[in-house]
């Protein structure tokens, strides 16, 4: 009985200061800081906006914004967003394929790869930033990824449930689940 009460004594200590390091490795805002590509993962306010503010500050050559609903056209994001036309159809890719984390993170890898990047801006909410990083690692090799959360204000189911999600998928990696 008494190991017993170690053995969740100490999964409960673990499973708390790795929820401690989690909170510290939420993604933070970059800033100017080049890279050759800048990808945006679509399902945040401020992501896109964020992705096209480094590209206009020429931080990058081409932007991928991975997610995006099949009907929505380029000139369509563009006049949403404000932008030049002439931006979206020079340096902004759209990817229809992802439909969460990982196919975001397998879209991306076809991207860089085709276009023979070495460096990628990952812009995504600073709360996914953990998980997002991980997958892309996983699938990019060679290639450095830096992270621009965008700040945002998750609550703490938000944060457990997201925690939750990248300690699976930690684990499923280590035990080489793809």
């Amino acid at each position: 009985m008494r190991r017993l009460f170690l053995l969740v004594l100490l999964l409960a200590l673990g499973w708390g200061a790795g929820f401690g390091v989690f909170l510290l490795s939420l993604g933070k805002p970059l800033g100017a800081h080049s890279t050759d590509a800048v990808v945006v993962l679509t399902g945040g306010p401020g992501r896109i906006q964020r992705g096209l503010n480094a590209l206009r500050r020429q931080d990058a050559r081409r932007m991928l914004v991975s997610g995006v609903n099949p009907d929505v056209r380029p000139r369509e994001l563009a006049a949403q967003f404000s932008a030049d036309g002439g931006l979206f159809r020079c340096c902004v890719d759209l990817g229809h394929e992802a439909v969460d984390t990982r196919s975001n993170a397998d879209e991306t890898a076809r991207w860089v790869r085709e276009h023979d990047y070495r460096s990628v801006r990952l812009v995504t909410s600073d709360w996914h930033m953990p998980r997002a990083r991980l997958e892309l690692a996983h699938v990019l090799s060679g290639v450095t990824i830096v992270g621009d959360g965008v700040p945002s204000r998750p609550g703490w189911r938000m944060l457990l449930r997201e925690y939750h999600k990248y300690l699976v998928r930690r684990g499923a990696l280590l035990v080489g689940v793809n």
